[in-house]
């Protein structure tokens, strides 16, 4: 697919444009991501700081080692508040304690979204603090795919592992979910951006990680977890706004293509 630059410019200077450059968040632009195609997109501020939205298809972050200070915070595309959303990625670990996959704070909350497994129970999944547990076999050191939806509305809460559905829950009717939000993959945050644990992080490869702000049919995860097309509206893995922290690499994805 062939990647396409937006520049979005405020003339304000343009002369100082490219010095501004060096400001941005979430990591720097540097005109060699354009050449070789690694930035999809840039934005701007009236201010000339510039965004990178980064295309990661085919790609993982790779969390070798155990610690609490590596870890990928990502930033999300939210107006509102979220009354209902999908979260599905990849990760790949032989780890067999307890640890983190996605992990959504605010300030108010840093429970916010949880998607976590627990060597005892499965997996966990938490919304405004509360949580359940879908109860699952100690996972194997292969890729795995994991889609967690939920909705407002009834409450329900959903999970499927590898294309195939766990028995729903009911979660934290009529709740609503925060915009404000700091959202870390390999780390649980049990305070606002931080707060972390190194026997609750993952050591290991993430990616795929997509949100959406509605519940995903059955056939959808089903076209998900197939390889097939469901264009994200939170989280999107191939524009994605991301800054990497500690020791943490991108590196071409371990799962097979027809299955991202």
């Amino acid at each position: 697919m062939e990647k396409l630059v937006h520049w979005f410019l405020v003339f304000t200077g343009f002369s100082s444009a490219f010095g501004q450059i060096s400001r941005c968040y979430p990591r720097l632009c540097q005109r060699s991501d354009l050449d070789n195609g690694f930035v999809s997109s840039l934005y701007h501020t009236s201010h000339l700081y510039v965004f990178c939205l980064t295309d990661m298809h085919k790609k993982a972050f790779v969390l070798p080692k155990e610690s609490d200070n590596s870890f990928v915070t990502l930033t999300a595309q939210l107006k509102k508040p979220l009354t209902a959303f999908t979260v599905c990625l990849y990760t790949y670990t032989d780890v067999s304690r307890d640890y983190s996959l996605f992990s959504y704070a605010t300030r108010k909350q840093p429970n916010e979204i949880l998607l976590y497994w627990s060597k005892t129970r499965g997996y966990v999944f938490g919304v405004g603090g509360d949580e359940v547990i879908f109860p699952s076999p100690e996972v194997t050191a292969t890729p795995v795919h994991v889609c967690a939806s939920w909705e407002s509305a009834s409450g329900i809460a959903e999970l499927w592992v590898d294309g195939k559905p766990k028995v729903r829950r009911s979660l934290k009717k009529g709740f609503s979910v925060g915009t404000e939000a700091i959202i870390v993959l390999g780390q649980e945050q049990d305070s606002f951006g931080g707060g972390f644990d190194k026997n609750q992080s993952l050591v290991g490869d993430i990616g795929d990680v997509n949100m959406w702000d509605s519940v995903l049919s059955p056939e959808q995860i089903s076209t998900l977890y197939a390889g097939g097309p469901v264009s994200p509206n939170v989280l999107n893995w191939q524009a994605l706004k991301y800054e990497a922290h500690g020791e943490v690499f991108t590196r071409a994805q371990l799962w097979p293509e027809a299955l991202s």
